[in-house]
């Protein structure tokens, strides 16, 4: 009698603990799309089993266990960060590329072209009205493409700045999530067992990744406290450090919470490129555009000054701007009259001396040793090969990415087809145990019926 009753209550534990794994089961199946989730297992694990010592056996249910990988985990998030960056890039900087198309018949090099050769026109003639005013209108359209390319890349240093605010206040709010979720583990209501609190953390993470470069120590407690650029603290336990924006000389800067500047650790990540095309890219782009621009003006006003209009006044100055420091935005062709373009030289009033050396400018080492032309084709090449390469770092860190997730879902991720061959698996012990428990029930009666006769 008491190795029925031994054996029932063996049955009984063992269909507690196949109701247990069903549980598991069928919550691996539900989350299976849930971003930041690892499959758990249960892990059985055998009662002693000696009959003479009264030891019934069967199986008891052991600890969760998780199948994440926090090496792959910190591998997908780097490359996250790397793909954040390129991706951030090639977005921006194909904003202005349509600005630098040299091929392009209406940008800058055209104009450039346009306007050098209306001078040669004009000393064919130099007394003709209407290859004067051609001058006049030529030079209005290359101020006006120049004025175009500056305005372009402005509006997109704009938009990148209202961008890193944004960034800023999700970083915020990433960490402040983050530092609640710690709290949870702090209070025990994780335990190590929480998958979906984990699924949570990891996924926050992950998300922190796109945006910015950052490094994390897992706490005793099952949370983690996070380094932002690898030395700032963001989340401490159950407390965030929000970060904030400044702009200081038109230049952006990242403080910490205590306000120290903290830019420089921030490298990847969407932040990271936003950073890097504030300070460095974009500026160096209106820099070159400006040189051209004070450049061309003041070439091109100092050989006209050199020379004298139909009524024999010294030349007036055909370009304007207002400082060198924005001389590409503010460059503008000046009131000047078709009369007061001074084609002729001083010592040959009526003619062409001085249209001439205006046009043979076109093909001077007039800027920094090199052509009008050739500093501007430098600059779009410059610009081109800054996009190729976003685009090419984002193409290989897409692949890169995509293979570093798939050997974490490799290791972590749910397969609803295991998870199916699981579930009949222990669906087929599950009723094999009930049967036996059927049969144990019987034998139990029958002999209680014996006992009572």
């Amino acid at each position: 009698m008491a190795s029925l009753t031994s054996a029932l209550l063996s049955s009984a534990n063992a269909l507690n603990t196949f109701s247990q794994t069903f549980n598991v089961i069928e919550n691996n199946i539900t989350n299976a799309n849930t971003a930041g989730y690892a499959r758990q297992d249960i892990n059985l694990q055998p009662l002693p089993f000696d009959p003479s010592g009264g030891l019934a056996g069967g199986v008891d249910p052991g600890p969760l266990i998780s199948s994440r990988s926090e090496f792959l985990e910190q591998a997908v998030r780097g490359l996250q960060s790397q793909l954040g960056s390129a991706q951030q890039t090639a977005s921006d900087l194909s904003q202005i590329e349509p600005l630098f198309d040299l091929t392009s018949t209406s940008g800058i090099a055209s104009a450039i072209n346009n306007f050098f050769n209306s001078f040669s026109q004009l000393s064919v003639n130099p007394n003709d009205s209407l290859a004067r005013q051609t001058v006049i209108n030529e030079a209005q359209t290359l101020a006006g493409s120049i004025q175009h390319s500056a305005a372009g890349i402005s509006q997109t240093l704009a938009n990148v700045n209202g961008q890193t605010g944004q960034a800023v206040a999700q970083i915020n709010q990433l960490a402040s999530q983050i530092a609640s979720l710690n709290l949870q583990y702090q209070s025990g209501a994780g335990a190590g067992q929480d998958a979906g609190l984990d699924a949570q953390m990891h996924a926050d993470l992950e998300n922190l990744s796109q945006i910015a470069n950052f490094t994390v120590i897992k706490t005793g407690d099952g949370g983690f406290n996070v380094a932002l650029g690898g030395q700032t603290p963001l989340v401490i336990g159950g407390t965030a450090f929000p970060i904030s924006v400044n702009s200081l000389s038109n230049q952006t800067e990242i403080l910490d919470s205590q306000g120290n500047d903290i830019t420089g650790l921030i490298d990847q990540g969407q932040l990271g490129a936003m950073i890097q095309e504030e300070n460095t890219t974009l500026p160096g782009y209106v820099t070159s555009l400006n040189t051209l621009a004070q450049s061309l003006a003041d070439t091109v006003n100092g050989q006209l000054a050199q020379g004298i209009d139909q009524n024999s006044v010294a030349g007036a100055p055909l370009f304007s701007y207002d400082s060198a420091a924005d001389a590409a935005s503010s460059i503008a062709a000046t009131d000047i009259t078709p009369s007061q373009i001074a084609a002729a030289t001083a010592g040959s009033p009526g003619g062409n001396g001085n249209a001439v050396a205006v046009a043979q400018l076109a093909t001077a080492a007039a800027i920094n040793g090199v052509t009008f032309t050739s500093f501007y084709g430098n600059l779009g090449a410059q610009v081109g090969n800054d996009i190729a390469t976003a685009q090419q770092n984002q193409s290989q860190g897409q692949d890169q990415l995509t293979q570093a997730q798939t050997q974490r879902s490799t290791q972590s991720g749910v397969s609803l087809n295991e998870q199916a061959t699981q579930l009949l698996q222990f669906q087929q012990a599950y009723q094999a145990v009930g049967k036996m428990v059927s049969v144990l029930q019987s034998l139990t009666e029958t002999v209680i019926e014996m006992v009572h006769e």
